[in-house]
């Protein structure tokens, strides 16, 4: 399947995706208070960003795997390391239950399973080309999750209900994202694999690329557990809320073209090719994400205010602050796969480091200076240097020979 007919049908299947969440959003708003929201908010942040280093990135190597028995032991290295960040998830949700006295604390442990799980199916069934399974598997998992909210929010389940509707709806994706079965059938990968050697041959994975996720997704987590301690609960549900909807574009273009071009660009055997067409889908990313800030910021707390009702206007202003980020993030998103294609993995992992202590120090810095609102302000700020320095360098470090790995 080619490039442009792959993303148009994750495309197809995330527009749909997203479209149940979109439209279920204002009532989910409703059903549940700011406070429970950001309770929410922190443990799936933190579920997420174990989930995902859930298989040490393993799972981002299948694409460079041609053969099937090579595949099927490289998916049995997952599935095991995946069993091993579950068991430290029960770990650390047992801890923050009895440090934190959070109850919801308790899911964490299949939060990290279900999302894991599903990201690395998710690459499994790219490799096999199967991008009708991946768009009806996105339905599942977004639609599925904002209509399990509703239904738990309409038991009055509070912030249990928006963890089960998640986690539910995420397993379900995982679940239809397993096909093909490997090679010798899912039993097959319980029987001895040739794993040491598949560790070894893409350690670069789990030494470089693991770290990088880690701390890229760890910016969400230090942002929601900064806002607690400094605002409290409700602030951070806002920040949640305005996050959600606000990413929600990256995810819908961003996801479906990353998954299409990460495959494409590992395949690919001619340089000028290659970055002509990172080159392309920049300028077009950019086309698309301009006009998105510009209404963001005129209309960002009317917007919100009208759409989630008056108690979310906070989200709307923070949303307006944080437009310029918003952009930035929206473009750079599906181009994060570059580096990993382009063996330049080492050279992303310092300068996520570098985006990391950014976006915290602006957030800090925003925070002090002017509250929830000046927080946003901060990280669009700070983060501006860092995208344009990231677009910059993609180019830059393109592999310098004739032959693409």
């Amino acid at each position: 399947m080619s490039l442009t007919r792959a993303t148009l049908t994750l495309l197809a299947g995330s527009a749909l995706a997203q479209a149940l969440p979109l439209l279920l959003g204002p009532w989910i708003a409703r059903l549940y208070t700011p406070a429970e929201y950001g309770q929410f908010s922190l443990l799936w942040t933190v579920a997420s960003n174990l989930a995902v280093v859930g298989c040490a990135r393993y799972e981002f190597a299948l694409a460079l795997e041609t053969g099937d028995k090579g595949a099927a032991a490289l998916l049995a290295l997952c599935l095991r390391v995946l069993l091993v960040m579950t068991a430290m998830a029960i770990l650390v949700g047992a801890a923050w239950m009895l440090w934190a006295d959070l109850s919801v604390a308790a899911a964490l442990p299949l939060a990290v399973l279900a999302l894991a799980a599903s990201q690395a199916l998710a690459q499994w069934a790219a490799r096999a080309g199967e991008f009708a399974t991946l768009a009806r598997a996105r339905v599942v998992q977004w639609g599925g999750g904002a209509v399990g909210q509703v239904g738990f929010g309409l038991l009055q389940a509070g912030p249990w209900g928006l963890v089960g509707g998640a986690t539910l709806a995420t397993a379900a994706a995982a679940m239809l994202q397993a096909r093909p079965a490997p090679t010798g059938g899912w039993r097959g990968l319980l029987r001895p694999q040739p794993l040491r050697q598949m560790a070894h041959k893409h350690r670069d994975f789990p030494l470089l690329n693991t770290p990088h996720a880690f701390a890229g997704a760890l910016q969400d987590t230090l942002a929601i557990a900064l806002l607690t301690a400094w605002l409290g609960a409700p602030e951070a549900g806002a920040w949640a809320l305005a996050l959600r909807y606000l990413k929600a574009p990256a995810s819908l273009v961003g996801g479906s073209l990353s998954q299409a071009l990460y495959p494409r660009l590992t395949q690919s055997t001619n340089l000028a090719e290659a970055r002509t067409l990172v080159r392309h889908n920049l300028l077009l990313l950019a086309a698309i994400a301009l006009p998105l800030m510009g209404g963001l910021l005129a209309f960002g707390p009317w917007l919100f205010a009208t759409v989630f009702g008056p108690q979310w206007r906070g989200a709307g202003e923070l949303a307006c602050s944080l437009a310029p980020y918003i952009a930035l993030h929206f473009i750079a998103s599906p181009l994060s796969v570059v580096p990993m294609a382009w063996g330049a993995q080492a050279w992303a992992l310092k300068l996520a480091l570098v985006g990391q202590v950014m976006f915290v120090a602006g957030l800090a810095a925003g925070l002090h200076l002017g509250g929830l609102a000046g927080a946003g302000w901060g990280v669009s700020a700070a983060m501006l240097f860092y995208f344009c320095y990231f677009f910059w360098g993609l180019l830059q470090r393109a592999p310098a020979n004739k032959e693409m790995p």
